[in-house]
Parts: structure tokens; sequence; C-alpha cells
């Protein structure tokens, strides 16, 4: 019970994380966007603009569920069951 609580709770951890990632990111560009739409927008529309949003929403979030899945285990093992 413990070992899945302390997956479950790095799991989590790597979901906030993505959270932080995706939202500088969206900041940073989507600023970029309001300036000079032009020149930043690689010849996308904002209805493009959306679709790479949403698509880019579910690939950093299943990278952070594995990313965390993944760390806790590790670190799971290199604490708990150390050789």
């Amino acid at each position: 019970m413990k070992k899945t609580i302390y997956i479950a709770a790095f799991t989590f951890l790597g979901i906030l994380l993505q959270f932080l990632i995706h939202a500088l990111v969206e900041i940073w560009y989507i600023g970029l966007l309001t300036q000079d739409f032009s020149r930043y927008s690689w010849g996308f529309s904002w209805s493009q603009w959306f679709l790479i949003h949403h698509i880019g929403t579910v690939i950093l979030l299943v990278a952070g569920i594995f990313f965390g899945f993944w760390q806790g285990k590790f670190w799971w093992h290199r604490i708990y069951e150390h050789d």
C-alpha cells in the first residue's frame, strides 16, 4: 500500500510539473503571437494554433504521467529496495 501511494504521489507530481511547463510555454508563446502574429505564427491560423494547443496538451499530459510514474518507481527502488 505504501508503494502504491508513493508512486501515485510521484505521478501526481509529474502531472503538476507538466502543467507548470505547459503554462510557461503558453504564456511565452502566446505573448509572441499577440505581439506580431504574422512573424511568429509560422503560417498557421488561430484555429490551427488551437489544434496544436490541444495536441500539445495531450502529449504533455501523457509525458507528465509517464515521467512521474517512472520517477516514483525509480526512487522507490533506490530508497526502499536498495541492493
